[in-house]
């Protein structure tokens, strides 16, 4: 700004857009000059929203119009009410109508922009919106591409992305949407109408995984749990275990550092169900509320020296030529609402889950046991 105010005349700098509040507007001489914001996402809104419409106008040429459509919010999103903010989210068409789920709104992550299916606009002067207030978006992606995708949520595990891969290369005319949320979040997601399939393991206090907190959390039914895939749960250390880690309870010892799952996911329920049995506080353990929300940023963690062990799932921890102590096996299942099983994604999704490509890809990841995956294996 400093530079455009010596050589010319600077008119703003800062306007009330969020991203996008340190943009610089002036001229030098008979040139408009437009500062952009450093940050990834600032920029692009600055050049959608201003730059744009300046060079239309300078080529006398008519402003392309937004494609806007209306969504139901998945959670409420709040805004300050001194800027218009544009929000990034993604879109979930299940049940017959759109979904809007909100993304990270930090300035720098470019991925929330490349990731996103639509903006919400929230005026300035507004505080935002309710969870489950209908609200207009402004479309990054065309509607009919949206209405073909198949939304998988919930636990993090690399096979999603496997079937994703498998999916999108058998020219089936669909395409896998994933976030990685939990597996409460997947319950979550499908009971709010967010997701067609959830990924889960959830363990229970008898040890058994997943039916009966479907049963809990669907007390009026229209639920299937689909068979997915035994795999192996364990501590991740770093090569040659340099502090000796033997189980569990070590990750009490001092001088261990701990990194978790988030709370809600079915490994953090692991582990404060292991915690409980070896009669281990939590207060005890250093990291143990330091949360990531996938296996593979746990392992990334440990491979950098960032933490000493944390739990994970064996694939990780081989992607990473990390050490390995098996704790547990699980049962890594999906759901999805019993309508949505004639849905040609869905059913996709499952034939893909049969083939023997899956089954060979697994077995290149190592850590899994497969039982029939893609059958059904309970309706509640």
């Amino acid at each position: 700004s400093s530079i455009v105010e010596e050589l010319g005349e600077l008119f703003v700098h800062g306007i009330a857009i969020k991203p996008g509040k340190p943009a610089v507007l002036g001229h030098l001489g008979a040139v408009p000059c437009i500062g952009v914001p450093g940050y990834s996402v600032s920029a692009i809104l600055v050049m959608e929203k201003i730059v744009r419409g300046i060079v239309d106008r300078l080529l006398c040429r008519n402003s392309k119009t937004e494609d806007t459509v209306e969504a139901v919010l998945s959670r409420k999103i709040t805004s300050t009410l001194k800027y218009r903010e544009f929000v990034r989210a993604r879109l979930s068409y299940a049940g017959g109508r759109l979904a809007a789920i909100p993304l990270s709104r930090g300035a720098g992550i470019i991925t929330s922009f490349t990731n996103a299916h639509c903006i919400i606009d929230i005026p300035q002067n507004c505080e935002g919106y309710e969870s489950g207030e209908t609200v207009q978006v402004w479309l990054l992606k065309d509607i009919d591409t949206i209405k073909n995708l198949l939304v998988v949520t919930g636990s993090h595990d690399p096979l999603i992305d496997e079937a994703a891969d498998i999916l999108k290369r058998c020219a089936s005319g669909h395409e896998v949407s994933s976030a990685h949320v939990g597996s409460m979040g997947a319950i979550i997601a499908l009971k709010s109408r967010q997701a067609h399939i959830g990924g889960v393991h959830l363990l229970d206090e008898a040890g058994d995984y997943n039916v009966s907190y479907l049963k809990t959390h669907f007390p009026e039914g229209g639920v299937v749990l689909i068979e997915g895939v035994g795999r192996t749960q364990g501590l991740m250390t770093a090569p040659g275990n340099p502090k000796a880690i033997k189980g569990f309870a070590d990750i009490a010892d001092t001088g261990i550092s701990y990194v978790n799952r988030q709370r809600g996911s079915g490994t953090r329920i692991l582990c404060d169900f292991l915690a409980k049995k070896h009669g281990i506080e939590e207060k005890t353990v250093y990291g143990y509320n330091r949360e990531e929300f996938t296996h593979t940023a746990v392992a990334a963690l440990i491979a950098t020296g960032s933490a000493d062990m944390g739990l994970g799932i064996y694939s990780a921890a081989k992607m990473y030529n990390l050490d390995f102590i098996p704790v547990a096996n699980e049962q890594y299942d999906f759901i999805c609402r019993t309508e949505d099983l004639e849905n040609e994604g869905v059913q996709a999704f499952i034939d893909v889950l049969k083939s023997e490509e899956f089954a060979g890809r697994l077995e290149k990841l190592g850590g899994y046991t497969l039982n029939k995956p893609g059958t059904i294996k309970a309706k509640i």
